[in-house]
């Protein structure tokens, strides 16, 4: 299964690799950037995440997200976890 559509499976054209790299290039400091970085949180699978987002990146922008508590909860877990991109 294309791990993008199931991440956007509302939104087939999302679910094309291409037409998302250069959606979050063009977005990069875009509410619409911010949206797609929570679809991957909520829906995707880690490795995928990390594939479109860098740790740092994801830990700044938690304010902005507006995750479930329980996403919330277990980004912060990953990011103790596996490395605060702060404390390196």
């Amino acid at each position: 299964m294309n791990h993008l559509k199931a991440v956007f499976w509302d939104y087939p054209d999302l679910a094309d690799k291409d037409i998302l790299e250069t959606r979050l290039r063009r977005e990069s400091n875009s509410g619409l950037h911010l949206w797609i970085m929570r679809r991957f949180l909520e829906y995707g699978r880690v490795v995928d995440v990390f594939h479109y987002f860098k740790m740092d990146e994801i830990a700044r922008s938690f304010s902005k997200l507006q995750l479930t508590s329980y996403t919330l909860k277990k980004w912060k877990r990953l990011i103790e976890v596996y490395g605060d991109p702060e404390r390196r």
